[in-house]
């Protein structure tokens, strides 16, 4: 693997370690980056590789919340482990309507809405409806202030939002964040939600990809894999702890702005290329 290369891969885990948190879609800027860059790896490996380097973008999730989703941790009580692992089933029953869709829609979805239109045009709807939720919950008070307080019906019905991501350019984050915040959650609590929702999801997206691909890889492709990952997780870290921040003090819409900005620059690139 050459300098060049090995820039492209870390430029890729750092797009990655950004858009997977940020309710922006990942998708539509790998879209973009695979664009301009031109990897040099088969089309089959990158198609993998897009969806396995979000295992380390994962890994910053159980790093920066590792005790509030340990269940067995010395330093809870009774009472606190209970709550966790309640959490844990609340996780488990959201992932439910994703996992079952994923695996019947997956192939269908990928190759009837994967273009960069499809991705664009999705960029602006998303990027719409952060605006208009945001502008409609201006003077409501949550519902649900911790996870604590979320029901299991809300756990699910969050879960079938994030359905909605399964077409590409929605946005995983965006999808489940903008489906608690219209079910009465907090920011905060629709947005750490979505954290815990995404290990058992990629996690199972990644091994299916990588069983679809196949274990033969090369010295060069395992480096890349290693690398992506690696970068991902220490941007992700700082991802997560910006958004965090960030929403203690503003909403959602600078984010349904540059959506729509993003998506219109999709396309007038794309048409005129």
């Amino acid at each position: 693997m050459n300098f060049i290369e090995l820039l492209k891969i870390i430029l890729i885990g750092i797009v990655e370690g950004i858009t997977e948190w940020l309710p922006i879609s990942s998708t539509g800027h790998m879209l973009l980056v695979d664009e301009f860059i031109k990897l040099n790896m088969s089309e089959g490996f990158k198609e993998m590789f897009f969806v396995v380097i979000q295992l380390g973008a994962i890994l910053a999730v159980v790093i920066l919340y590792f005790n509030k989703l340990n269940p067995f941790s010395s330093k809870k009580s009774k009472e606190e482990k209970k709550d966790t692992i309640e959490l844990w089933k609340k996780v488990i029953v959201s992932c439910i309507p994703a996992a079952v869709l994923g695996l019947l829609l997956d192939d269908f979805l990928e190759s009837h809405f994967g273009s960069a239109i499809s991705i664009a045009i999705m960029l602006i709807i998303y990027g719409i409806l952060f605006i208009i939720v945001e502008d409609r919950n201006k003077n409501k008070e949550p519902k649900v202030k911790t996870l604590k307080q979320l029901s299991y019906k809300t756990a699910f019905l969050i879960g079938l939002f994030q359905v909605l991501a399964l077409i590409p350019g929605t946005s995983r984050s965006g999808a489940t964040i903008l489906g608690g915040i219209l079910l009465g959650t907090s920011r905060s609590v629709a947005a750490e939600f979505t954290f815990f929702l995404a290990i058992p999801v990629m996690f199972g997206a990644s091994f299916l990809k990588i069983i679809k691909f196949g274990l033969a890889f090369t010295t060069g492709e395992i480096i890349t894999l290693v690398v992506g990952m690696i970068v991902a997780l220490f941007v992700s870290i700082i991802a997560i702890k910006f958004l965090m921040g960030y929403i203690k003090k503003h909403d959602f819409k600078f984010f349904g702005y540059y959506r729509i900005i993003l998506g219109i620059i999709v396309i007038l690139y794309f048409l005129f290329n």
